[in-house]
């Protein structure tokens, strides 16, 4: 009896100090992270990598509409910790397709019906409220702040106000700012990932993960600090007038979100790492939640063309471009030629608001007929008010003309009610397994994890802004990589083949051409995550130049791994993938000509032939000039890589 005494007491001494504990510290597996929480007043958190402070003490907080803020003087009833060594298959491997996930958890529960979840992992730390209300909550806000250098310097997307709307109506599709914290004006309005430089080579990137019926994080800087902002849930809208119209808020109510009570809450992300490693980071993936679709066999990465930047400018053709049957039966006739599986039909194939008025000039069962013979997919062009609008009928219409992918279009919000659109369109898309593309929208943030039929979208400055500005600049070209990837795939669709120096470019609709070389094109085919690559450029000029499409069609969309030899954010970056016994090895250069050189250690054993696309002698002058050579290499070669002016650099390794 005595000894049972002792036990419990023993229990209550122990259970006492661990809720009475006032301070917390979690580890990354390799040490070199760590998080310091310490609860008081309010909960506070700090993060350090290799001892040096990256997030100095910051306050998460959430508040309720019942009055409860979350975070605020908690009471600390169970703290549990957790090490986890597991691995990821990804159906579709995006970067690597074995993705170890490591990691220490800390789990903090709160008088309240509330806990504070922590993980470190050897990439950066992640945190998120979870709820355990058996009632449904309406959040008024939440504090989500990250306090770093005042004078550190940072990379980030501004929102634009748009005339007539309020400032939460963005396409997320802006160019990379660069200012010392302190210098950002109050006013600015910022869409995630944002970058701030943590000194000594070191990156903080700030985004989210498993985004679910929640309004997205923008950031704003203030006190030292980058606070997210959420937009407001929306209670009155209309549609606009134009060309494409657009669901627009005209009312907004004093809360975030009304949600389930009994949840997760998604991730504040800190990735932390070097201009090596931010590029090949799939930190964002691991945190989302895991497929929910079951068999996804049938999901087919690959490449697609498309034809709206070019304005269907075809020449050498025996018939009139354009919308109609025979551009259509010229493009699956392309595809077929240099590899790819599927070709997209853009905006005006059906009426915008009704996607059962075909375009007279299409006969789509014709196209479809052609297609299945040649064994090419057709993709199609939607308006997010009319694909939700029409859904059901739309999608089986779609599967009988054998389309397999659809992209929608002009959604240009991420408050609560526009992120629940995108599992309802994922969902059904799967159920008669078509994949999806999202454009007008914000980052993935892991929702291609969860949906990975939603296999790539937009959310980036990409081609097609060459048609209208001179936005597209080698240097936003290389920032992507380092900073909008980290948050996932992107569809930038590159692989235009008019090319322009910086003096020669001009931004001319019906006749695009891009910033920098044609291997700077051709190498955004390897450096950019996506698993549906979209070539954008003319066939027409393609079928002059064979080689250089097949080498552009011989390029994955998935790869086995992936890794940085070489790159400075904003500079250059070079990618090294691997595919089967193949290697890629790509590099993008912004508008400095250099010469980089890296070991190619990382090859295994034996020799490869090597297929080189790179900038010609006239690159500087003659954006399009490139030359296409062979070489024999093997892992104890260095590899020279020289880059014009806006320059790139492909190379094709076949295991010999």
């Amino acid at each position: 009896m005595k000894k049972k005494s002792f036990a419990y007491l023993l229990f209550f001494i122990v259970a006492t100090a661990a809720f009475s504990q006032k301070s917390h510290t979690l580890s990354s597996p390799n040490g070199k992270i760590k998080v310091n929480i310490s609860l008081g007043e309010t909960m506070q958190f700090e993060v350090l990598h290799e001892g040096k402070q990256v997030v100095a003490p910051s306050s998460p907080r959430m508040v309720l509409s019942n009055g409860q803020a979350l975070g605020k003087s908690p009471v600390l009833q169970k703290a549990q910790n957790r090490a986890v060594k597991e691995t990821i298959i990804p159906p579709v491997a995006i970067k690597r397709k074995v993705i170890p996930d490591n990691f220490n958890e800390l789990t903090l529960q709160f008088k309240g019906q509330y806990s504070l979840q922590f993980r470190a992992y050897d990439d950066g730390v992640a945190y998120r409220f979870q709820t355990q209300f058996a009632d449904s909550i309406t959040v008024t806000n939440e504090v989500a702040e990250f306090k770093v250098e005042k004078a550190a310097k940072v990379w980030f997307p501004q929102v634009v106000k748009r005339d007539s709307v309020d400032i939460f109506h963005t396409s997320f599709e802006e160019p990379y700012q660069i200012k010392p914290l302190d210098s950002i004006g109050k006013d600015a309005l910022m869409f995630s990932p944002v970058l701030v430089d943590a000194g000594n080579g070191l990156r903080l990137v700030l985004t989210e993960s498993d985004l679910e019926d929640y309004p997205g994080m923008f950031l704003s800087a203030a006190d030292g600090a980058l606070k997210g902002v959420f937009a407001p849930y929306p209670l009155a809208m209309k549609m606009t007038e134009g060309e494409f119209p657009v669901e627009i808020v005209t009312q907004r109510a004093d809360f975030i979100a009304r949600t389930k009570g009994n949840r997760s809450f998604p991730w504040r992300v800190m990735v932390l790492g070097d201009d090596r490693t931010l590029p090949s980071t799939d930190l964002v993936y691991r945190l989302a939640s895991p497929n929910r679709l079951g068999d996804v066999s049938w999901i087919k990465p690959g490449r697609g063309t498309d034809e709206w930047i070019i304005n269907i400018a075809l020449y050498n053709v025996p018939f009139k471009a354009g919308i109609n049957t025979a551009t259509y039966k010229y493009y699956i006739d392309f595809a077929k030629r240099f590899g790819f599986q599927r070709i997209m039909l853009d905006a005006g194939w059906s009426e915008v608001k009704d996607l059962f008025k075909i375009n007279p000039n299409l006969d789509m069962e014709e196209i479809a007929a052609h297609a299945r013979s040649q064994g090419i997919s057709l993709s199609l062009w939607t308006l997010a008010s009319t694909l939700e609008r029409q859904l059901e009928p739309a999608l089986d219409q779609f599967q009988r003309w054998g389309v397999d992918f659809i992209m929608t279009d002009f959604m240009d919000r991420d408050d609560q009610p526009m992120v629940n659109f995108y599992p309802k369109i994922a969902e059904a898309c799967a159920r008669r397994k078509i994949m999806v593309m999202y454009h007008g929208s914000f980052k993935p943030a892991g929702f291609e994890r969860t949906y990975p039929n939603a296999i790539t979208r937009e959310g980036v400055l990409g081609s097609e802004y060459n048609a209208w500005s001179s936005k597209a600049t080698p240097e936003n070209n290389v920032q992507q990589a380092f900073i909008r990837m980290v948050s996932g795939p992107l569809d930038y669709e590159p692989g235009i083949l008019d090319n322009a120096t910086q003096s020669t470019f001009r931004p001319i609709w019906g006749k695009v051409m891009s910033q920098g070389t044609r291997c700077h094109q051709l190498s955004m085919f390897v450096v950019y995550d996506s698993p549906l690559q979209i070539f954008s450029g003319n066939p027409s000029t393609g079928l002059l130049e064979p080689s250089f499409m097949e080498l552009l069609g011989s390029i994955p969309t998935v790869w086995d791994e992936t890794l940085v030899p070489a790159a400075v954010l904003g500079d250059y970056v070079v990618m090294a993938r691997k595919h089967g016994n193949d290697w890629f090895i790509a590099a993008m250069n912004d508008w400095t000509a250099r010469e980089v050189s890296i070991p190619l250690d990382f090859l295994g054993e034996g020799s490869f032939e090597a297929t080189i696309c790179a900038d010609g002698m006239n690159a500087d002058k003659i954006a399009s000039d490139y030359l296409i050579s062979t070489e024999v290499l093997s892992t104890k070669s260095n590899l020279k890589i020289q880059m014009a002016p806006g320059g790139g650099y492909v190379a094709r390794l076949r295991k010999k």
